[in-house]
């Protein structure tokens, strides 16, 4: 394995741990600890990704203009700063301010690693290698809430000691991501410009699926541990469902290179196990259920992101990549956003289950399109792109 390679992989497991470790907590600190509603559940997560409906684009022109691997250093100091912060928040607003900060930080890691990944992958080990660095993210984020349950249960650690572990282990990634820096140059000099927008909607039915997938994912991260434990289920029982999915993430990227042979099947069973997971979540009401809900959900989440990816690459000039890849993640940006506050809405005045529901129909309509369409869901190979 190249040495990039190896580095953007490093940066993202222990990103990925430190996520794992104070993500799917963070929801019911806010609720029990801080004394938010169910709305003010949804504009935290809607804080949080609100800046990634916007910062991406930037990053992708950057991208094509300075050092990647300064670019996602930077995002490293910004999150680890984000996250201690959490320990000493006092109120809702505080924690929407350090939200849109882990926000805009977060802008400066996936783009990045994304752009250098592209760079040294040829076409046909993209598809593996974004997989790879997705799945040592996922492998993180599964043992980052196995820790916290260790911890909140074992050592009687407090969420706020808690966010601050989180933060030590995300700091740590500064030393992989400043020696990625040797490795990060771009030849590009390209001016900023608005044109990586307008490749985007070349792909109008990637977009659609990408905006219900990443709606529903926003959702599941910053308003399901709430509801969670609305259900009776306990923090380390949280952090031990979100264990659960993390192990089908990891192993459904572990099949990603075979999974892409059949690019536009697997994309429309992925959209069908999304919905049939939150449909699950609706009825459960053991830890069991939801664990099942969590595994079929895992699939689905997993196997989007790398094969939306590669669709897109595939179609896309080498010499706009990085604005193209700042334009795809923008549009996690809107679902991710969008996911959170509609969901806190609805649980707010409809019930905490009702989201899911919705959700779920939401979900057969785009697996439909998926079918109809699923022609434009498969990459283009063997071009002069």
């Amino acid at each position: 394995m190249k040495t990039p390679l190896i580095l953007v992989n490093i940066t993202a497991i222990l990103i990925g741990v430190s996520y794992g470790l104070h993500g799917p907590i963070l929801p019911v600190f806010a609720k029990n600890v801080i004394g938010a509603s169910y709305i003010e559940l949804g504009i935290i997560g809607f804080a949080n990704f609100i800046p990634y409906m916007f910062i991406p684009l930037f990053v992708g022109v950057l991208l094509d203009r300075f050092n990647n691997g300064l670019l996602l250093s930077v995002g490293v100091m910004i999150n680890s700063a984000s996250i201690y912060l959490l320990s000493i928040a006092q109120t809702v607003p505080e924690v929407v301010g350090f939200r849109i900060m882990t926000g805009i930080a977060h802008a400066f890691f996936w783009p990045p690693c994304e752009s250098i990944i592209s760079k040294v992958s040829g076409e046909k080990s993209r598809v593996r290698n974004i997989a790879t660095f997705t799945a040592f993210f996922v492998g993180g984020f599964m043992i980052g809430p196995l820790i916290g349950s260790l911890l909140l249960e074992a050592f009687d650690v407090t969420f706020r000691i808690l966010f601050q572990y989180a933060a030590f282990v995300l700091a740590a990634a500064i030393v992989s991501a400043l020696v990625l820096t040797q490795h990060g140059t771009t030849r590009l000099h390209t001016r900023f410009s608005f044109s990586s927008i307008k490749e985007m909607t070349r792909f109008p039915h990637v977009i659609v699926m990408l905006i219900y997938c990443t709606a529903s994912f926003g959702m599941i991260l910053a308003i399901y541990p709430a509801f969670l434990d609305d259900r009776g289920i306990t923090g380390s029982g949280i952090e031990i469902l979100y264990f659960a999915f993390g192990i089908s993430r990891l192993v459904t990227l572990g099949a990603a290179g075979k999974l892409a042979k059949r690019t536009s099947h697997t994309l429309i069973v992925a959209t069908l196990s999304i919905a049939i997971g939150l449909l699950i979540s609706f009825y459960a009401e053991s830890i069991e259920l939801f664990i099942v809900a969590m595994l079929i959900m895992g699939f689905g989440f997993s196997i989007f992101f790398p094969l939306t990816l590669d669709i897109i690459l595939s179609r896309t000039r080498k010499d706009i990549s990085g604005g193209v890849i700042g334009a795809y993640e923008t549009t996690f940006g809107i679902g991710w956003a969008v996911g959170p506050i509609t969901a806190g809405i609805i649980s707010q005045f409809f019930g905490n289950d009702a989201p899911y529901l919705v959700f779920f129909v939401f979900g057969l309509a785009i697996t439909v399109l998926a079918i109809i369409k699923k022609k434009s869901l498969e990459p283009q190979r063997n071009t002069n792109l």
